[in-house]
């Protein structure tokens, strides 16, 4: 028989019981080291480096119990199986809490002993196996936001906030692929519920007659196929902790009703069950839809829109994103440079000014996908615009000297103060514009701030007068105001 590659600890001051569990131990594991004096055992731990302990309660001068406890409070997570001849509740309790794998009573049953500590090993290994996953998608998947610009740098600051208190429902918007699920773990994991479950739901990605189940799960014979006892959902999954529900304006109208009353009650129903749950759960949803747009619509509950609107925060797209976008791309370099064991040290001057100025329709995902590919192909050291050739230029945030919006001179900070003092003022006919930009261009954000500062200037801030004149609902308007961080002081009936 091939004996199973563990080391095991036996610490017993009776000699009987004490060989008697070795040789058990001995017939199927490798290593199997006991001690009859617990000083001597502690004294030689770190050398043994064990797998498991089997450790009496009862040890002379010595207690069992705080030997578990000085044992956990030295950061040692091997598993522990406590050994006494009292069946006490209490001690049994306590040896639990402190940490223990299991308690066994003398006289001890041999094929429950074996079973404790196959089951303590196999938990064990299970553990480590989490841990090291754990570790590994740490590496593989971004676990920071990264970058400095303003509009970061904000819902950073906003997200320290709402982190500061449990309970706040936070609604997050953008575009797809700006990092909202990154955002909401951040939100997570500087919060009070770091230590429980972080759990997501893509709304938008099951099935809706599957939503329900998915959400709030489900008990035997509550539909055809129901043959668990018990299927615990999302909600469950997340007790203690926080849940993202993202792409949350998929959800049918049906299921906004029932999520509104979770949100309001903390409480719910299984599919098919007759008991209430209650649940303590942060609930963070987020999308790349204009809510205020689907309310007025009647494609979104207006009462869960306010329930969710708690606390709102805005991603901004990638190409409004300035130097950050070669700061991500540095990164994700780093990142393939070790996955695909390539030494890819930068950018030329070409390709950065080619990446800066690209639409990015797909945000950082995008991004990432597009420098796993170079980084994959690519053989010099440096990252040029031929490795860029690919990327359809079409979505380059470059806009000619024409364009549907207009400009002031105080957004085009690169003309000369010259070129801008000789321009005469040209007037307008109705439906008319006129923009001019400088040769190094100009971000899309400016150019939308400064269209809506001229509207508001039109109207003496007037925002219904403002919405109107450029086409948009009142809704989009103040979602671009706080978008573009505008801060203005209406007048009444505004």
């Amino acid at each position: 028989m091939t004996l199973q590659n563990y080391t095991l600890v036996v610490i017993e001051d009776d000699p009987l019981v004490n060989m008697t569990v070795k040789e058990i131990l001995a017939s199927k594991y490798a290593r199997v080291h006991a001690f009859l004096d617990a000083n001597q055992a502690l004294n030689e731990m770190n050398d043994v480096n064990p797998d498991l302990i089997l450790l009496d309660i009862f040890l002379g001068h010595f207690n069992g119990l705080d030997i578990l406890e000085n044992l956990r409070n030295q950061g040692c997570t091997t598993p522990v199986i406590m050994m006494t001849a009292f069946s006490d509740i209490k001690m049994a309790v306590r040896a639990m809490k402190l940490g223990a794998e299991d308690f066994i009573i003398k006289p001890l049953d041999l094929e429950q002993l074996e079973v404790s500590v196959e089951r303590s090993l196999r938990n064990y290994d299970l553990r480590r196996q989490v841990d090291l996953l754990s570790e590994k998608l740490k590496e593989e998947v971004p676990s920071e936001i990264i970058g400095n610009s303003e509009g970061i740098m904000r819902a950073l600051e906003m997200g320290k906030i709402v982190a500061s208190a449990d309970d706040t429902t936070v609604l997050i918007l953008g575009e797809s692929g700006t990092g909202k699920e990154l955002l909401a773990r951040y939100i997570h994991d500087n919060s009070s519920r770091a230590k429980g479950p972080f759990v997501t739901l893509n709304c938008g990605a099951i099935p809706r007659e599957l939503a329900e189940n998915e959400l709030f799960g489900y008990e035997r014979g509550a539909f055809t196929g129901a043959t668990e006892k018990v299927k615990t959902g999302k909600f469950e999954q997340a007790q203690r902790g926080t849940i993202l529900l993202d792409e949350i304006a998929e959800l049918s109208l049906e299921l906004q009703v029932k999520l509104l009353r979770v949100l309001q009650e903390r409480s719910f129903y299984r599919l098919g069950g007759s008991k209430e749950i209650s649940v303590d759960v942060r609930v963070i949803a987020s999308t790349n839809k204009d809510l205020e747009k689907l309310v007025e619509e009647e494609k979104f509950r207006e009462d869960l829109f306010y329930r969710l609107n708690v606390a709102r925060m805005i991603l901004p797209p990638l190409r409004e994103r300035g130097d950050d976008i070669i700061t991500l791309a540095t990164s994700f370099v780093n990142t393939f440079n070790k996955k695909f064991g390539k030494s890819i040290k930068g950018f030329t001057p070409e390709a950065v000014d080619i990446m800066k100025n690209y639409g990015w329709k797909g945000n950082i995902r995008e991004l990432r996908n597009v420098i796993e590919r170079i980084v994959l192909l690519e053989s010099d050291e440096l990252i040029s615009k031929n490795s860029l050739s690919f990327l359809k230029m079409s979505s380059n945030s470059h806009v000619s000297s024409v364009a549907s919006v207009p400009v002031s001179q105080s957004a085009n900070s690169n003309v000369p103060a010259s070129t801008q003092a000789e321009e005469k003022p040209v007037k307008l006919e109705a439906g008319e514009h006129l923009l001019k930009i400088s040769d190094t261009g100009v971000s899309l954000a400016s150019v939308t701030k400064d269209l809506i500062l001229q509207t508001l200037e039109i109207t003496n801030g007037n925002q219904i007068k403002a919405a109107k004149l450029l086409g948009i609902s009142r809704a989009k308007l103040r979602y671009r105001l706080e978008q573009l961080g505008i801060n203005l002081t209406t007048k009444a009936g505004s």
